[in-house]
């Protein structure tokens, strides 16, 4: 196994178990929501983490590596995507939206970080492309929502 493949593996393992944050976050939200609409809203955003999971998984097995299946204690210290406790201590609308657009903006930033690495896989660029463009159209319609509530 080479160095750089271990370490590009080690940054797509990072990117799945925020993933998976990710995918709680929306389940929890969609769980705490008594509107409709965000209901919708929270349970597809919920299933596009999944899918990109799956993704991040097919890709890092492509590079002959193996996902971390619990995470590292390093990688549960430096999670971003959901602060749980100020989520629970505010589950109305507002409040869920709020952590969804700040979960967003750091995923949109930490693929970024990913991407700025020129030498990676074109399958690895094109898929983090892919997945980084639909953030990044979530987190424009999160604000949006917001802007409505």
């Amino acid at each position: 196994m080479s160095t750089y493949t271990a370490t590009v593996s080690e940054k797509l393992n990072d990117l799945l178990e925020k993933t998976y944050d990710a995918e709680k976050g929306y389940k929890k939200a969609c769980d705490n929501t008594d509107n409709p609409y965000l209901k919708s809203f929270f349970e597809k955003k919920s299933e596009d983490r999944q899918r990109f999971g799956l993704q991040l998984k097919n890709e890092i097995g492509s590079l002959g590596q193996e996902w971390e299946k619990d995470g590292s204690l390093e990688a549960a210290v430096h999670r971003t995507w959901m602060d749980f406790k100020a989520f629970f201590s505010a589950d109305d609308d507002e409040a869920m939206l709020e952590e969804a657009i700040r979960g967003e903006k750091a995923s949109v930033e930490e693929y970024r970080e990913v991407l700025s690495d020129t030498s990676l896989p074109p399958s690895t660029t094109t898929l983090l492309t892919q997945q980084m463009n639909q953030i990044e159209a979530d987190l424009n319609q999160v604000k949006r929502l917001e802007d409505l509530s």
